[in-house]
């Protein structure tokens, strides 16, 4: 590899760390690529190695988002376990997020390939919007549908009440799973 194309590679992983840090919303891969003349197999090399610089860079369906300290900050953090459709999606996280709680994940425990995360963050209905539209638009499979509609989400929120509140709203809507499911 020359050294002005490693240079360049260099410049384009600060630019895109700089962006990232900048960013007020995540920024996709595809929007990377584009900035970059690059094929987005590209940015995802090039986040990767970001990552292994200790940059605290996650990939989210919406895409790239560097975490600031302050997101990094005290927060309640919850694991609930749900069942319910493709359909029933929308009015899950709704709830979640009408009740001041940021959906980190989705994992699913698949009979054959073990534990699947995915991660989510999702903090309001525009996320939840942008998630559905992204779902109709691709077709793709959601994981809970590789298990029946069981899947558990890591849930946080700034005060342990408001985990409380949205868990007792989800048993409301019949979608969390109890002891005695």
């Amino acid at each position: 590899m020359s050294d002005q194309k490693k240079l360049r590679g260099e410049e384009r992983r600060q630019q895109i760390l700089q962006m990232l840090t900048e960013a007020k919303q995540a920024i996709s891969g595809k929007e990377l690529a584009n900035q970059f003349s690059v094929s987005r197999q590209v940015i995802v090399g090039d986040v990767a190695l970001l990552k292994a610089k200790n940059n605290p860079i996650i990939s989210t369906s919406q895409g790239y988002v560097f975490m600031n300290e302050s997101e990094q900050g005290q927060r309640y953090e919850r694991k609930i376990v749900c069942k319910h459709n493709r359909q029933e999606t929308m009015e899950e996280l709704n709830i979640l997020v009408d009740h001041g709680v940021f959906v980190e994940d989705v994992i699913v425990d698949h009979p054959i390939y073990g534990e699947f995360t995915a991660l989510l963050h999702i903090a309001n209905r525009v996320d939840v919007k942008r998630f559905i539209e992204q779902l109709e638009q691709s077709q793709a499979t959601l994981l809970l549908e590789l298990t029946g509609g069981v899947h558990i989400h890591t849930i946080t929120a700034d005060e342990y009440e408001l985990l409380d509140q949205a868990e007792q709203a989800l048993k409301k809507a019949g979608i969390v799973v109890g002891e005695s499911d």
